[in-house]
């Protein structure tokens, strides 16, 4: 093989792997290439996951405003539950010494 055949050979190996990188590239374009219709798709899905992400956030904001009034209703009520029995643990107290004194009346 003298230089010109082989300046040919190389030439035309180069060639032929441009040609099929060249259309490996092609191919991968026009498999993997997004359509405006799918854009137009993800943008909606995006803008509806920003929507559901907002209001989200709000629930949360809610619930944890409820909760917190409802710790403190909690509170308010467990005060007063402990006021009222704190009151007939008193009235009991006395009234059992009213008894004790009406006995004591009694028997003198």
């Amino acid at each position: 093989m003298n230089r010109s055949e082989f300046i040919i050979a190389t030439a035309i190996i180069l060639f032929v792997a441009f040609a099929m990188g060249w259309f490996a590239n092609w191919l991968i374009h026009r498999f993997t290439r997004v359509s405006k219709g799918d854009i137009g798709e993800l943008e909606r899905m995006a803008q509806e996951l920003h929507e559901a992400e907002e209001t989200r956030d709000q629930a949360i904001t809610y619930l944890q405003q409820r909760e917190a009034e409802l710790t403190n209703q909690l509170a308010q009520t467990e005060a007063e539950l402990a006021a009222a029995m704190d009151g007939l643990r008193d009235a009991r107290h006395e009234a059992e010494e009213l008894r004790a004194y009406i006995e004591k009346i009694h028997q003198r």
